[in-house]
């Protein structure tokens, strides 16, 4: 569960809440000017200047989000930041604070909450946000995490998910399907240990697609990218419930149709190959899969030539009127397969 246990090991009952609080928290300096008061007080301070404030919020329950069975205790703290940084990324905006709220049982020590927050520490330092706040409960039904993020943007920046119309390009970041043929090796390794415990794990080869899923990182890069090219989005949204579904969202808040090309769908070698031996359709990964944290986004078609050969960037549709509906063009045929909502619902996939 956590990676040194020949060490004695702290309950958390040794140090109380506050005392926990102030342990896991005192190497956490301030480095954004919006961060005018951080932990310590009965409140964070928060100055935006003339700008505008995005919130977003996420809960990860043991036994539902993650399984401590083969994801470490540094990786999840990591993860769980990322996961609120990419909503952020997705409003076109900058993610500058965030809370942490901790529910733990006394399985936990002080040892294995030190080990989230390294992996805390670490995302905060990356994507250079603060950690202003948060609490720390008991739990009587394992790990609950609870990460709120803090983001600054001009009103004018923001973008929605409701700004595309008909004809509009449909773009997406990076490849997909990664982080879901990731955690089908882990559950899969993880089955044959509970099986028979002193088996070695067989993850060699694999390194790209289980890093997608144990450390994925957020695109915040994507809005300096985008400035560069002079462009603005008309709508986005992160891919974390899989590629069809966020489509759907993008669909249902603008008013408008897609149309996805199969062909167009970039998926890494390794995300296909790992399908294969699974006998798992590659697409159906990126369309149902989720957890990638790229960005989808749509643009307008006067903006093709600017982005037409850009290394971060695939454009994989358009979009149509709202009536025609959403299909996927499949590859060769030209067959039109309804777009379905398959993706991750956390109380549907349990």
């Amino acid at each position: 569960m956590f990676e040194d246990q020949s060490q004695e090991l702290t309950p958390i009952s040794k140090l109380g809440e506050f005392g926990l609080i102030r342990h896991l928290t005192e190497h956490f300096p301030l480095s954004n000017e919006t961060s005018e008061l951080g932990i310590g007080d009965d409140a964070a301070v928060i100055n935006p200047g003339n700008k505008r404030i995005v919130l977003s919020t996420d809960l990860l329950a043991e036994g539902v989000h993650f399984n401590l069975g083969y994801v470490p205790l540094k990786h999840l703290g990591y993860k769980a930041v990322i996961v609120n940084l990419s909503d952020i990324a997705a409003m076109n905006a900058v993610p500058t604070q965030i809370l942490v709220s901790l529910a733990v049982s006394n399985r936990f020590p002080v040892e294995a909450l030190e080990e989230i927050y390294d992996g805390i520490q670490a995302a905060c330092k990356r994507y250079k946000v603060d950690l202003v706040g948060g609490d720390t409960t008991s739990s009587n039904s394992g790990l609950v995490m609870s990460i709120t993020v803090v983001g600054i943007e001009n009103e004018e920046g923001i973008v929605k998910r409701s700004g595309a119309k008909p004809n509009d390009l449909l773009v997406v970041t990076g490849d997909l399907g990664g982080a879901y043929m990731g955690l089908q090796i882990l559950e899969r390794e993880h089955a044959v240990f509970l099986a028979n415990p002193d088996m070695q794990p067989e993850m060699e080869g694999y390194d790209y697609i289980l890093e997608r899923q144990l450390k994925p990182e957020a695109r915040t890069d994507i809005k300096n990218i985008l400035e560069e090219l002079d462009i603005k989005p008309t709508s986005m949204i992160d891919i974390s419930d899989g590629l069809a579904s966020e489509i759907l969202h993008i669909s249902e808040q603008s008013g408008v149709g897609f149309r996805l090309y199969e062909e167009k769908i970039p998926m890494d070698s390794l995300t296909v190959s790992t399908a294969d031996e699974l006998n798992l359709n590659p697409v159906m990964t990126a369309l149902s899969g989720g957890e990638d944290y790229e960005l989808l986004f749509t643009i307008s078609p006067n903006d093709f030539d600017k982005i037409k050969n850009h290394p971060d960037f695939t454009i994989i549709g358009h979009a149509v009127d709202k009536q025609e509906g959403n299909f996927m063009v499949a590859r060769g045929s030209n067959q039109l397969v309804p777009l379905t909502a398959q993706g991750w619902d956390a109380f549907l996939n349990k």
